[in-house]
């Protein structure tokens, strides 16, 4: 029951603050709509089956933008941290990278790879991958080498060095990275849909701001939260069920 209580609290604090604001009159209560105004909003978009759909869309293209930019960023990253070759040359290129804002190469990216699906996966995999690359190169570094000095002590091949310790040390890394990109990936979600985007919560957002229909914005606002935080809570679940092992171990 306290625990109950502790995780609906905040949310209490929320929509109070909400409506105080709305009812203080410090702010024209037409440009916050009360929170019972956006869930009037809510439930007429759910009746005629637009949202449902925007926020699969939107929830796809982020997925599909997440597991490219890990399946890239997991190894470029694991070079990164346990090659210092790999980062003394490298290092330069993805910090350059990693601060050009996605937004800023949508012109590029509309001339290379047009207006279509292609062209809001493709900005949301570079979102992705160099927010990946940094937090998995940051992790792998700071791996203690005397796991492996002992495994090379006690006769482990090279092998079975990679496979029973490095890979096993390196997945709370990857872990971290793919909650890293998740957040990375949803706060670009409303720059990729401007690319002529007809369906997902951006486009949502942007069509209602054509019409000042601020309760469809809060909506579009609140739906991207909250996706992206039950998509965080499962992968935490996840995680802490792969990674078990790091508390009987002490780690």
């Amino acid at each position: 029951m306290k625990k109950t209580l502790f995780l609906i609290a905040p949310w209490i604090c929320v929509i109070a603050l909400w409506y105080g604001i709305h009812y203080s009159g410090f702010v024209n209560p037409a440009l916050v709509p009360s929170p019972h105004v956006v869930l009037s909003a809510f439930w007429q978009q759910l009746l005629d089956g637009n949202l449902a759909g925007d926020m699969l869309i939107s929830t796809r293209r982020v997925l599909i933008g997440v597991a490219l930019g890990t399946l890239l960023a997991v190894p470029c990253g694991f070079l990164l941290g346990w090659y210092k070759t790999a980062h003394t040359f490298a290092d330069p290129l993805v910090n350059f990278f990693r601060a050009l804002p996605p937004i800023a190469l949508i012109p590029l990216v509309v001339v290379y790879f047009g207006i279509g699906e292609t062209a809001k996966v493709v900005i949301l995999f570079y979102a992705a991958f160099f927010s990946g690359v940094i937090v998995m190169h940051e992790g792998i570094s700071q791996i203690n080498p005397i796991f492996v000095r002992v495994a090379r002590t006690l006769g482990a091949t090279d092998g079975e060095i990679f496979r029973r310790v490095i890979v096993p040390l390196s997945l709370p890394h990857a872990l971290t990275a793919v909650r890293v990109e998740l957040g990375v990936v949803w706060a670009t979600l409303v720059a990729s849909e401007l690319i002529a985007a007809q369906s997902g919560l951006g486009a949502l957002i942007q069509n209602a701001s054509s019409f000042f229909r601020l309760d469809l914005i809060y909506l579009g606002i609140i739906c991207i939260g909250a996706i992206a935080l039950l998509m965080d809570l499962a992968l935490r679940k996840i995680s802490a069920r792969l990674l078990v092992w790091q508390d009987r171990i002490g780690i």
